[in-house]
Parts: C-alpha cells; sequence; structure tokens
C-alpha cells in the first residue's frame, strides 16, 4: 500500500491570514493521523508565508507516524533538520520568491551540492529523499547523490490528466521502473488529488508515498461544508 502523507501547509496559511492560532495547526496535525494519514509534511520557507520554523518544532512531539520536511536547503533550513531529525527531509530547488514548487533538481549539475548536502542529512539517519522531474537521466543522477528516494514532480501528469489525456503517465513509468532497477524509492507529489490520484498510484510500480496538501484540504473544504452547515442552522433553530 502507498503511504499518504498530508501536507499541512494551507491550515498554516489559514490561521495566519487573522493572526492567532484557529486553525490550531498541532491539533490538526493529530487529527489527520488518527484519521489514518501515515505521515505528515510541512514545507517551511524562508518568508514563512505558511509553516513558521516554530511550527517545525512544535509539530515534532504529536508526529507519530512519518514526518516529513520539505524545502530547499540553505543553511538555515538544513540546520533546522539536522537538530530536529524528522523520518525524511526532501529537498525541493525551491526560489524564495516561488509561490509554489515548480521544478525539480538538475541532479547531474548539482550533484556535488547534493551530495554534500545529502551526506549530513544521512549521517543522523534522517531519510533523504530529491524532488525530480520526471527524466530517466535526472533519475541515474539522483543515484549518485547517495539519496535513499525521489519524490516525482507530478504537475504535468495532473495537467494532461485533467485535460483528458492519460499518455502523460507514460514518462513517470519509466523513471518509477528505472528507479527501482537502481534501488531508489519511489515517492510523488503535487497536484494530486482525488480525480487522479487512483490512476496514478496503479500505473506506478513501487509508489512508497504520496504527499497531498492544497487539493485534500481543498477537497475537504467541499465534501465537508454540507454538514458544518447544516450544524449551524441546527444551532440557529
Amino acid at each position: 500500500m502507498t503511504k499518504l502523507s498530508v501536507n499541512i501547509n494551507k491550515i498554516a496559511t489559514l490561521r495566519n491570514s487573522r493572526g492567532g492560532d484557529v486553525p490550531n495547526l498541532v491539533q490538526f496535525a493529530k487529527d489527520v493521523q488518527g484519521f489514518g494519514a501515515e505521515g505528515v509534511t510541512i514545507h517551511p520557507r524562508p518568508d514563512q508565508r505558511h509553516i513558521r520554523y516554530t511550527d517545525v518544532y512544535d509539530l515534532k512531539p504529536v508526529v507519530h507516524t512519518e514526518y516529513n520536511i520539505e524545502g530547499n536547503p540553505i543553511r538555515q533550513f538544513i540546520d533546522m533538520v539536522l537538530e530536529v531529525e524528522p523520518t525524511q527531509v526532501t529537498l525541493v530547488p525551491d526560489a524564495d520568491d516561488a509561490l509554489t514548487s515548480n521544478a525539480g533538481w538538475d541532479t547531474i549539475t548539482h550533484k556535488s551540492f547534493l551530495q554534500d548536502v545529502i551526506a549530513e542529512f544521512k549521517s543522523k539517519g534522517i531519510r533523504t529523499s530529491i524532488f525530480v522531474d520526471p527524466i530517466e537521466a535526472q533519475i541515474e543522477g539522483a543515484l549518485a547523490t547517495g539519496t535513499d528516494r525521489i519524490e516525482l514532480y507530478t504537475e504535468a501528469f495532473a495537467h494532461q490528466y485533467g485535460l483528458g489525456d492519460t499518455s502523460g503517465i507514460d514518462p513517470y513509468v519509466k523513471c518509477a521502473e528505472l528507479a527501482n532497477q537502481l534501488g531508489l524509492g519511489i515517492n510523488a507529489g503535487h497536484d494530486l488529488s482525488l480525480e487522479n490520484i487512483k490512476f496514478f498510484k496503479d500505473q506506478i510500480p513501487g509508489l512508497l508515498e504520496v504527499s497531498i496538501g492544497h487539493a485534500l484540504i481543498s477537497e475537504s473544504l467541499y465534501l465537508g461544508v454540507e454538514n458544518v452547515v447544516n450544524m449551524y442552522l441546527q444551532k440557529l433553530k
């Protein structure tokens, strides 16, 4: 079974929009695990526009499943991860001003840098994963960095699937088959949703984990809003 790690960045975004502590990020992390999620993912950025660095530490005691911290490995991020010691760190080449993740690593050009960073994390027993585009040469490059896993960047697949074109899965299947041959674990994330997740999972051999945030939180609003509206109506009768 492929594990589901819930990215809770959007909960932090909602909290930050009003100040205070509603919704409570720590309680939400407890709840999604209680509902069956096998992991919690966060992606702190330097401007702390959603997950704050203090959140990273606050969540550590309550995440009893897999704790996955994503981010660009600038020195501040590296030091924080080494101190917190999550289950997994996922390296993402985000620019400081990126609205969201929009590209995988060039594992060939940045081989030496990634080797050094990954060696630091592995010295503390932290599992490593690299965010990559579905390009076979980049999968081979990932192996040379010493990473434990890759995370396939799935936006291109999700876009094509939404247009009714299932051929967008083809490069992902080829990369997954190669990763399996090379002994690399396979994660995936970005724009996966209730609409496309089953098809993606069924086609990708050896898929270990998916990280889903924006779609899952949005779908939760739609699928849960009828219940909440009716609860208010009952209170107001």
